[in-house]
């Protein structure tokens, strides 16, 4: 088994080595839906972990509460999170959510702990034409977003995120008790900003006080399709 995990990391690895030579700046946001709690999340924890030392990828944790009732309480759990991968479920017709899930460009579900899978729907997004051109500015604490349609795109949020990139956590009680675990990117906040139609260029400036960093997400309205994301650190 270990061979075998070993052997799917090298190659997500490769494959997204291969993307960003051949993408030009084209950027995938993965989102995975995890928790402290939940016996089978580590493998997916490390290989968010793996794809945050890429530059063509955007992994971002939310952390669940759904898990929260068996004997440890995840100290990063948000019920926003729950919120949020409950209404893809309902936008794909889904009865049940699970966790490790990873969504990749907002379209499409994955075990997270499955790293072919989850690397070659990377690819997949990352070969795909750009559709939104996106720039971010920083100046003091406040971020300045334009963004640009190039094609015809459907009408879209703007959403900004901020994450923490990394912390170790001693797990107490529950199904990974006596492990410390460190976790990636793990969202600390979560603000739609506007709504954008595309008729014209999107420019505005938000909020973004501190160090943590800033990722900007362009995704059509209804949890669809994310039209682009970008990222400060």
């Amino acid at each position: 088994m270990l061979r075998i995990l070993a052997t799917a990391a090298a190659l997500l690895t490769a494959l997204t080595a291969s993307v960003s030579a051949q993408s030009e700046g084209r950027v995938v946001l993965v989102e995975l839906y995890t928790s402290q709690g939940c016996y089978s999340c580590p493998p997916a924890d490390k290989l968010l972990g793996e794809l945050a030392e890429r530059d063509d990828v955007i992994p971002l944790a939310l952390h669940v509460d759904y898990w929260d009732y068996i004997g440890w309480k995840d100290i990063f759990a948000k019920p926003a999170h729950t919120q949020r991968q409950r209404a893809y479920a309902k936008t794909w017709n889904e009865r049940m959510i699970y966790t490790p899930q990873m969504v990749v460009g907002g379209l499409h579900p994955v075990v997270g702990s499955r790293p072919m899978d989850v690397a070659e729907l990377i690819q997949k997004h990352a070969m795909a034409e750009p559709v939104v051109a996106l720039e971010l500015t920083r100046s003091g604490d406040s971020v300045a977003i334009v963004a640009t349609a190039l094609s015809d795109v459907p009408a879209a949020e703007v959403h900004l995120v901020r994450y923490t990139p990394e912390q170790t956590v001693d797990i107490k009680r529950g199904e990974n008790r006596g492990k410390r675990l460190t976790y990636h990117n793990i969202v600390t906040s979560w603000q739609t900003l506007a709504t954008w139609d595309a008729a014209a260029p999107l420019e505005l400036t938000a909020e973004a006080a501190g160090d943590a960093p800033v990722v900007v997400i362009v995704q059509a309205e209804g949890y669809g399709m994310v039209l682009s994301a970008a990222q400060l650190r």
